[in-house]
């Protein structure tokens, strides 16, 4: 399957979602699909639908940290199994990280943590832009299983790279 990723927005959640949500065999029945999107999906401060030719395929969270460590946030991403490795995730989030630093006045610093083996979505974040800090070893339970996570940042100074690793656009702080 060809994807044209000029047709890729964000997009908050909404019901009429659900059935795409369906799709992406996360949650077993509709109400519990439903209950999400309602309780958890919506009511984020900056959680986006991956929208694709009308349908809702993936989602970017950002969480920011709260009191001193305001200027600090936290990304994360998933994008359904059936468009893997079609470059989806990684111009979702060159979206997204353009929209955040500007919703979120005051942010300096995103990161996203990922599971040392998960090298895709570790290419991902490269492609993007995000620095590898290093490996936070037995950081998490992930699966069942004590992990170690990469840790990746992205600064309001640091710039979106193109698909060449061209330099796009600098944030300004």
């Amino acid at each position: 399957m060809d994807v044209d990723l000029s047709n890729i927005t964000l997009r908050p959640f909404r019901l009429s979602d659900l059935d795409d949500f369906m799709g992406w065999n996360t949650f077993t029945s509709k109400e519990e699909s439903l209950n999400y999107i309602k309780d958890v999906c919506i009511p984020h401060p900056w959680r986006r639908s991956i929208y694709l030719d009308d349908r809702s395929i993936g989602f970017i969270s950002v969480k920011s940290a709260s009191g001193d460590d305001y200027c600090r946030a936290d990304i994360g991403y998933a994008v359904a199994f059936e468009y893997w490795g079609k470059g989806i995730a990684t111009a979702a989030l060159k979206m997204a990280v353009s929209g955040v630093f500007k919703d979120m006045p005051g942010l300096v610093r995103l990161q996203a943590l990922v599971d040392i083996d998960n090298k895709a979505s570790q290419r991902v974040l490269e492609k993007v832009g995000f620095l590898k800090e290093g490996v936070l070893r037995k950081y998490c339970l992930l699966k069942g299983r004590i992990r170690d996570l990469v840790i990746y940042s992205f600064l309001c100074t640091d710039s979106i790279l193109d698909s060449k690793s061209i330099l796009m656009f600098p944030f300004v702080f």
